[in-house]
């Protein structure tokens, strides 16, 4: 360890920072919306009964939802706090970051005009998500959040102020909550991408399995924002297959270091780590089972 190398991690850490501040300030100010302006007799209203519409109708508001990976935590959270059921809740966090239109277009851009990886990322995302969505339904049958307590409100005793108020209260409560465990994934992302030798992981994954999981170790180290993941992946097409491509895009906007940090300060460590190895599987199996 030497000076350039703190200097280089510094720039790393607080690039990260910059990068992720402000989907968190935008996650968290909808937190607070939601905790004052949405009740839970709203929610039982709009949601489907039936678990499969309401995981599609999740999936369709997170198609909709420009957020990246740690921003939409504390969003999550607040929706499981406000009775939405738990694999509604992760179909809605895993689909947003990767379904948006500006993420899909950002990886046309970055990938020449071409809409065949669009195609690929969206299509994979989008049976990742079910698949786990569904797989959640029948494991986990309680809302596995670390705090179980629910706060209620009585919104019809509140005034518009009283809202208000109470918006800005819940979403500065929550942005210390959530930011501490994004500065210690940022650090420690920063850490790993300064002293962990790329060029070993580009040599490991060399062959058609190996290539796929290196990209995605690769992703979850850089911890990128989704909107940008695209033209890094881009740069490696000489040397991965478009397998590895577009597991390196699907598995980081889904899990990296900075939100695996911000999962565990929310929910059940058990259940954050079998929501990572059941990611980690499906992308590994889906992107090896239709893409070449």
């Amino acid at each position: 360890m030497n000076v350039q190398s703190l200097l280089q991690m510094n720039t790393i850490f607080i690039s990260i920072l910059i990068e992720s501040l402000p989907f968190i300030l935008l996650g968290v100010l909808i937190s607070g919306i939601i905790q004052m302006f949405v009740s839970e007799e709203m929610i039982a209203k709009i949601l489907p009964k039936n678990p499969i519409l309401s995981v599609l109708s999740a999936i369709g508001a997170g198609v909709f939802f420009l957020a990246c990976e740690c921003g939409i935590v504390p969003i999550t959270r607040r929706l499981i706090a406000k009775g939405v059921p738990l694999s509604a809740a992760i179909a809605f966090m895993l689909s947003a970051p990767i379904l948006n239109p500006i993420v899909l277009f950002s990886t046309y851009i970055a990938f020449g005009n071409s809409w065949s990886m669009v195609f690929y990322r969206g299509g994979i995302a989008f049976l990742v998500v079910l698949i786990i969505a569904c797989t959640l339904s029948f494991q986990f049958k309680t809302n596995q959040l670390k705090q179980e307590h629910i706060e209620h409100i009585h919104q019809h005793k509140l005034t518009f102020k009283d809202k208000i108020s109470g918006m800005f209260k819940h979403s500065i409560e929550e942005f210390f909550s959530v930011g501490k465990y994004l500065i210690i994934g940022a650090l420690l992302a920063a850490a790993i991408q300064t002293f962990l030798k790329t060029s070993l992981l580009l040599e490991i994954g060399q062959g058609k399995l190996s290539g796929n999981a290196v990209m995605m170790a690769l992703s979850y180290v850089m911890s990128l924002c989704s909107q940008a993941d695209a033209f890094v992946a881009s740069s490696f097409r000489s040397t991965f297959s478009p397998s590895s491509l577009v597991a390196f895009l699907v598995f980081g906007a889904m899990f990296d270091i900075k939100n695996t940090i911000m999962l565990l300060g929310t929910f059940k460590t058990k259940f954050v780590l079998c929501l990572m190895a059941y990611i980690f599987i499906s992308v590994l199996g889906l992107t090896l089972l239709f893409i070449s």
